[in-house]
């Protein structure tokens, strides 16, 4: 150590940013669960913990996240969810869960997340229309809110559906879609630790544009079967409509796994281009089931996933 107190520190000695700022986090998560609940939350971060199922691949930064996105009920345009998303108030927002539960009812934020473990998963997100990103959510398994409401022995299917408010969506008045957006998930799907609902981003509160204030993520599917700013969750014996599915039913299937080996009838998706490394970065390879299939592929064993989209 002799000799250190001289001024020969070089880049490499200091601490890199991103290092640093998780320590902090993790300081600041841990005062957060000493303060307790929600509001202890809310003081610091989300103070998520790390999850094993996360990518080891860099996330893109919250610009891209943000910026670069489909979110039809704000418009058609991948910046129109940053442009108008603004106007939707999430306050008070609620959540009714009905069907086959032991427990339907209408739920508040405050509810859904009470005694609820936080973690941050950084998921892989393959559009179907051929580009990808890397996304830091922050959030909990679907399954785990599941398990509280008690799912009755008769239900097969999880549907889910989108809010609808055309004073503050502007772009609802299109009819691109029927509105409201709803999808569904086999209850397999649904009760697999890949699938979570979302209520954070880089370890803050969701953004309106990316799903505020609770959406879900289902890692190895096409990014529209993830539907965002949830209003009902509904357990079902019957496959649920879906809203893409309803409006083009030859393009997007119920299933809609991220597969190179079907393509599109409009183009090929055994490639997709990274969002942010730039129009002539090479393509890179689409992998089945989004690189998840050591966690999924058994879901589908005996389906032949070319009929079954």
């Amino acid at each position: 150590m002799a000799g250190r107190w001289k001024n020969d520190l070089n880049w490499s000695d200091v601490t890199p940013k991103a290092a640093w700022m998780n320590r902090r986090q993790l300081m600041m998560g841990a005062s957060a669960l000493a303060a307790g609940g929600i509001a202890g939350q809310a003081m610091a971060g989300l103070g998520a913990v790390k999850s094993d199922y996360s990518t080891m691949e860099e996330p893109n930064p919250l610009e891209h996240i943000t910026s670069y996105n489909n979110y039809y009920e704000f418009g058609t345009g991948k910046d129109d969810p940053a442009r108008n998303a603004h106007r939707l108030t999430t306050d008070g927002w609620q959540v009714e869960i009905a069907g086959l539960v032991d427990k339907p009812g209408t739920w508040t934020m405050d509810d859904i997340l009470k005694g609820t473990t936080l973690e941050e998963r950084i998921y892989r997100l393959r559009c179907v229309e051929g580009w990808s990103m890397i996304i830091p959510w922050v959030g909990f398994e679907l399954s785990d809110l599941l398990n509280r409401v008690g799912v009755q022995p008769g239900a097969k299917y999880v549907a889910f559906e989108t809010a609808l408010r055309p004073d503050e969506m502007t772009g609802v008045g299109s009819r691109v879609i029927d509105w409201p957006y709803v999808e569904g998930l086999r209850l397999d799907e649904a009760m697999n630790p890949l699938t979570i609902l979302a209520t954070g981003l880089y370890d803050e509160t969701i953004p309106n544009q990316n799903g505020a204030p609770i959406r879900l993520v289902v890692p190895w599917k096409y990014g529209f079967k993830s539907i965002k700013s949830i209003v009902r969750i509904t357990l079902t014996e019957d496959e649920p409509p879906t809203s893409w599915n309803k409006t083009l039913p030859n393009e997007y299937g119920f299933y809609s796994n991220v597969n190179p080996n079907v393509d599109h009838p409009r183009w090929s998706q055994a490639t997709e281009r990274r969002i942010g490394g730039g129009l002539r970065a090479p393509r890179l390879p689409t992998l089945m089931f989004n690189g998840y299939g050591a966690q999924v592929a058994d879901l589908y064993d005996g389906m032949d996933l070319s009929k079954y989209f």
